[in-house]
């Protein structure tokens, strides 16, 4: 009989398969690096964070967050696609990893061929925040300020092509604004220059935007989703506040290097799933206007199938692209 390679394959991987599959039954046995492609305090880093702690306990491993922040999370994103796929690397993405195809002609990795995804983790609205010296009380004064003083308005993001820095565009267009976009490495940073008045306003998670709201640092207008917050149910939708039809609602989800053992996917599926069943952790994300999810591993490959061809469809009609 003649030797083939796909012979030979097939002798491999029946020699690897008890292997790999003791490997997963004894999963994990080292600490796991779970990879934020966003600078420290926005709300991927918060969502990471969250799960690290309870997945720490859980697994009995150490779960520690790697922030690699850098283009639009392309840098962070890119570590994670040539990671080994033996379970011990995990990615927290959102919104961002389903646009930045339509963005970018050409990315360093394949958003659905180079990534596992697990689970959604959370979605939550963004909130239209301003700095307090903005004389604006609501939406519409915004518009007739910015209408008013046309090109003087800065709002940031935390890169291009985030959700945050789509909301703006988005608002931009629907208003018929002059506003200069100012990208920054991660929404810590475009927060932190909010509040100390080098830019103006921002669209950004409730769970990042709140605490500044509360203090009385920033000034909340309205939020994205096409429902109010049941965090802040008197702060009105841009859509009540006279943008009929705005509607962007970020996510976090959690992500393997693709041809990660389908056992170990599962592992983490499930605690996935626990975690978000535990009522401090729903009580968090409560506090922080982001509603749990965890669906499955393939519901969620749907989903990011439907997100990247509606962005493309958003991306184009926008006439976006990455400078």
């Amino acid at each position: 009989m003649k030797w083939t390679r796909h012979m030979a394959w097939i002798v491999v991987a029946a020699v690897l398969a008890p292997a790999a599959g003791a490997r997963a039954a004894s999963y994990p046995t080292k600490p796991i690096r779970l990879i934020v492609p966003f600078a420290p305090g926005g709300s991927n880093d918060i969502m990471a964070r969250i799960a690290a702690q309870k997945f720490t306990t859980s697994l009995g491993q150490q779960v520690i967050v790697d922030n690699r922040p850098g283009a639009s999370g392309i840098v962070g994103t890119e570590l994670a696609s040539y990671a080994p796929p033996d379970g011990y690397t995990l990615l927290m993405m959102s919104l961002t990893f389903t646009v930045n195809p339509s963005l970018y002609r050409r990315l360093p990795y394949d958003t659905v061929k180079s990534f596992t995804p697990i689970s959604l983790i959370a979605t939550a609205p963004l909130m239209l925040v301003v700095n307090p010296s903005l004389p604006v009380k609501s939406v519409k004064d915004l518009i007739d300020y910015a209408k008013a003083h046309p090109g003087t308005l800065n709002f940031g993001s935390g890169g291009r092509g985030t959700t945050p820095h789509l909301a703006g565009e988005m608002l931009k267009a629907m208003a018929g604004i002059a506003m200069t976009h100012v990208p920054y490495k991660g929404g810590g940073p475009a927060l932190a220059d909010l509040v100390g008045g080098q830019i103006q306003l921002m669209l950004e998670n409730i769970p990042s935007t709140l605490p500044f709201a509360k203090a009385g640092k920033l000034r909340a207008l309205a939020v994205s989703g096409k429902k109010r917050s049941a965090l802040v149910p008197e702060l009105p939708t841009l859509d009540e506040s006279g943008l009929k039809g705005y509607e962007i609602v970020g996510w976090n989800g959690l992500f393997f290097p693709a041809r990660t053992p389908s056992a170990i996917v599962n592992t983490i599926h499930s605690h996935t799933v626990k975690m978000l069943a535990q009522p401090d952790v729903k009580e968090r994300l409560a506090t922080l206007g982001a509603e749990a999810v965890g669906n499955s591993p393939a519901e969620f490959a749907a989903f990011i199938r439907a997100e990247i061809a509606k962005w493309a469809r958003i991306v184009k009609q926008a006439g976006l692209k990455a400078e």
